[in-house]
């Protein structure tokens, strides 16, 4: 066999070029600047997403379970120039901020400051546009009086508005007009100085006072109806449009609206089911968008909490005089007496009541509409924390109101939200995830690729642990390839060393006589060298993982668990030759299938340590495999202290000299038929440790100890180890 092999150079460095070319390009599209937060992130990668859970599925062998709590934490990235994703409890943690601010800077102090204030306004103009006119009736008085001759006299003019002239009226006339307007606007001006400071009170007083200044009247309406949109709107929408007109049939129809929904809200507090469709039928426009009762039963908490919390918050003088400003919007006794029932049954029928006490603690003063505009604030954010908090699912999280998010929290909340939202579909479109229904479960693939997330942390800690194994220097015909090489030779594996074997034509050449001249090199087969390599056996092995109650109660389930994983994703990945069964053990044995492993949770409250049984199964397994090597590996924190015996389960603890005798019967079985049985131990007790002695001295195996938190690294250590034999 002859082979020419001609490089080219020029063909070499034009490659060079063009790639140095295109690097130069790509720095020259390249812009830097600083993080200011409106940058577009790149997305989670579904490997990220399922390592980030990796050690959740070990611990409790559910994915849905395990993304839930990854929606929790959020995802911390190691990367200093990858920001963050926010997990749910961040997300809680803002809107307890957002509370803490609102709580912190205002005070409620004088709630009815701002109205109490417009009220004097009120009373100041209507107080000014009378004493004008007087102004303007002395005035004309005097002029009148000096035409004709008389003097001393300060009478009154007619008022605004009136027709004619006092001109046209005798002297004596005159002056019992200006006479009559003076003392009517002294009684005026007195009713107006007799008007209460009780808010409610002095809005009745001015209902009733017949206004001279129309601007003040015009106000006067205007913070009325303010105040009834206000505070009659948070029981009904559109209570206060209903009661603008006051007249008897609308007072009539609303005292009737409420009076059915107090009905109904009875019925459902007595334990009854009633149905609302008549009442939704005929009253539906108070309550746009409700279908059942329950959708009335939210409508009214969600209006009326900020004013039962507004009512907890404030003093019994505060309320009084809430409730007296409430008497004189309504003007109707009976409706007051029907909407004050309509507050008590809601506030029974809502868990845990209709609003709460809220304590201000700023400097901020508020009024009533402030007042009650930050405890709406403050009831959404309740809601959408419990709605946050209340995502016990994956999908819930399509529930919570996105609108809400941003008018509370802002955008970035709303797309830490989406991005959540968005890590099962990542995990699906990789093919790592699938769904049965509701339930969310690992594929295979994801199976593997959570092994392979464990072995790589186990294998990063054996690495800084500077753990090795020791080779022998022979070379084999397949397997881990060596930096070496050696002449090839018929059945090695075909691991061409190029170098060398160009090199030994090149050696050829020039001692051969009458060497060949031109390009290129000449190959025989004798030039040919191939890397050497580990020779490796195959090996069957058998884990054997306690069970026990006792496993649990130590947290040593979960690293027996991961070592487990990590094994059956070592020799699937790296020795597929190889057979590994696991077996766990407890009151009786039983076999784990290898791609339910990650998923694997600890089951019931389940006593015993059948040993015996495990290495009766673990050697029929070994029975049936043709691996060179057998080998059980057995991870318990306890003695035996259960066996089989006549068909039964024998359990006792302290152990019996029975159940130990059984077991190490077993024991000699596998020993006889030539397999190893490597045993660590959990717990330093002393009974564990005589137990473990026996074993080793009949089977010639070894025994270690190690913690929860270094099991992988001992088992593994011991595994890979043993797995590279005699290079030839």
């Amino acid at each position: 066999m002859t082979a020419f092999f001609t490089p080219d150079r020029r063909d070499l460095r034009e490659s060079l070029r063009r790639e140095r070319s295109a690097l130069d390009g790509l720095a020259a599209g390249a812009r830097f600047s600083r993080w200011d937060g409106s940058q577009q992130i790149p997305d989670l990668a579904a490997e990220e997403i399922l390592d980030a859970v990796a050690d959740d599925v070990m611990a409790e062998g559910d994915i849905g379970e395990a993304l839930r709590r990854l929606m929790d934490r959020g995802w911390r990235s190691d990367d200093t120039t990858r920001p963050d994703l926010a997990g749910l409890q961040d997300l809680l943690d803002r809107l307890r901020e957002r509370r803490r601010e609102v709580t912190e800077r205002h005070r409620l102090g004088d709630v009815f400051a701002d109205v109490r204030r417009e009220l004097d306004e009120i009373v100041d103009t209507e107080r000014a546009g009378i004493e004008r006119r007087l102004d303007e009736a002395a005035r004309n008085g005097s002029a009148e009086s000096g035409s004709s001759g008389e003097s001393g006299s300060s009478g009154d003019s007619a008022s605004s508005g009136e027709s004619g002239s006092s001109g046209d009226l005798d002297p004596s006339e005159q002056a019992a007009l200006r006479r009559m307007l003076r003392e009517t606007a002294g009684r005026r001006l007195e009713r107006l100085e007799s008007l209460p400071q009780d808010v409610g009170a002095r809005i009745r007083g001015l209902e009733e006072y017949d206004f001279l200044e129309p601007t003040a009247r015009q106000r006067f309406d205007d913070l009325v109806e303010r105040l009834r949109s206000t505070m009659l709107d948070r029981y009904v929408e559109g209570m206060s449009d209903a009661l603008k007109s006051m007249t008897p049939e609308s007072l009539s129809s609303t005292r009737e609206m409420v009076r059915d929904l107090n009905q109904l809200l009875q019925e459902r507090l007595a334990g009854g089911d009633p149905d609302p469709s008549e009442f939704l039928s005929k009253w539906g426009a108070y309550f746009p968008g409700a279908q059942s009762l329950d959708d009335v039963i939210e409508q009214l908490a969600d209006r009326m909490a900020a004013m039962q919390s507004l009512l907890r918050s404030m003093s019994p003088d505060q309320r009084a005089e809430l409730q007296s400003m409430m008497d004189a919007l309504l003007r109707d006794d009976r409706l007051r007496w029907d909407l004050a029932q309509l507050a008590a049954t809601l506030d029974q029928l809502v868990p845990g009541g209709l609003g709460e006490r809220v304590r201000f603690s700023g400097d901020e003063p508020l009024g009533l509409e402030g007042a009650l505009e930050q405890l709406d604030a403050l009831q959404r954010l309740d809601g959408l924390e419990a709605s946050i908090a209340g995502v016990e699912q994956v999908g819930d999280l399509a529930d919570v109101d996105r609108n809400e998010v941003r008018e509370l929290l802002g955008d970035e909340s709303v797309r830490d939200l989406d991005a959540l939202d968005d890590l099962a579909p990542r995990l699906e479109e990789a093919g790592y995830l699938t769904r049965d229904g509701d339930r969310l479960e690992l594929t295979p693939k994801g199976t593997r690729r959570i092994g392979q997330k464990v072995l790589d942390d186990l294998f990063a800690k054996l690495r800084r642990d500077a753990f090795g194994g020791h080779r022998v220097d022979r070379a084999g015909r397949g397997g881990e390839r060596e930096e070496t090489s050696k002449a090839y030779e018929f059945g090695d594996s075909f691991q061409l060393d190029l170098r060398a074997t160009l090199a030994n034509a090149m050696a050829r050449e020039e001692n051969a006589p009458g060497r060949r001249t031109g390009p290129g090199v000449s190959l025989d087969p004798g030039d040919f060298a191939v890397y050497r390599t580990e020779e490796l056996t195959r090996t069957s092995t058998v884990l054997l993982v306690d069970m026990s109650r006792s496993m649990l109660l130590r947290g040593c389930f979960v690293a027996a668990k991961k070592v487990a994983i990590a094994l059956n994703t070592l020799i699937r990945t790296q020795f597929p030759r190889d057979d590994l069964a696991v077996i766990g053990f407890a009151y009786y044995a039983r076999e784990i299938r290898s791609d339910s492993l990650a998923e694997l949770t600890w089951h019931g409250y389940e006593y015993g340590t059948n040993l015996q049984h495990g290495l009766m199964l673990a050697r029929r397994f070994l029975a049936r495999s043709h691996g060179g090597n057998k080998e059980i590996v057995v991870i318990t924190d306890g003695e035996p202290t259960a066996h089989f015996e006549d068909g039964q389960v024998e359990f006792s603890y302290p152990p019996t000299r029975r159940t130990i005798q059984e077991t190490l019967r077993e024991v000699v079985r596998c020993t006889k038929e030539g397999i190893t049985i490597n045993t660590f131990m959990l717990e330093r007790s002393r009974a564990l440790a005589d137990f473990v002695a026996l074993v080793t001295r009949l089977n010639r195996g070894r025994a270690f100890y190690a913690t929860p938190e270094r099991l992988g690294e001992y088992v593994l250590v011991d595994f890979v180890s043993r797995r590279t034999k005699h290079v030839a």
